[in-house]
């Protein structure tokens, strides 16, 4: 793993290479450092176009940063948070780990279970309770 590289978990480091790194003017409170000093972080992943994301991860992670995504299939991560480049730059790094970290992870498959005989005997209870309740509402039926 060379230097500027980021570690996503065991199985995916992307390289610096394929990471744009810009700054520009942060708005917000700053008074003077804020129109002089380009200290928000903007990262910009092409995770459609990355080689280092094998296949099977990069579908899995473009299905579901679908939403994130530009139209080409970039991902792009902002922090100007504070007034410290360094420190937005790291902010918006992790929070581009995390967001790839979450996204290629993979789901947990749902084990099916059955209810006890207790929640059905309490469900089966509760119906009988609201039946029993809508019944009682009822205006008498004039025979």
């Amino acid at each position: 793993m060379a230097r500027g590289d980021l570690r996503v978990n065991d199985r995916l480091v992307v390289p610096a290479a394929e990471l744009d790194l810009r700054y520009v003017r942060a708005s917000g409170p700053g008074g003077q450092n804020v129109n002089k000093v380009a200290s928000k972080a903007v990262v910009r992943f092409d995770l459609a176009h990355s080689s280092a994301v094998p296949d099977d991860l990069k579908a899995r992670a473009l299905a579901r940063l679908r939403s994130k995504l530009t139209q080409a299939g970039a991902l792009i991560v902002t922090n100007g948070s504070t007034r410290d480049q360094g420190r937005n730059r790291e902010a918006a790094l992790t929070r581009l780990a995390a967001l790839l970290a979450s996204a290629v992870a993979r789901p947990r498959p749902r084990r099916p279970t059955t209810p006890s005989p207790a929640a059905i005997e309490r469900r089966l209870a509760g119906k009988q309770r609201r039946a029993r309740l809508k019944r009682a509402r009822r205006i008498p039926a004039a025979d």
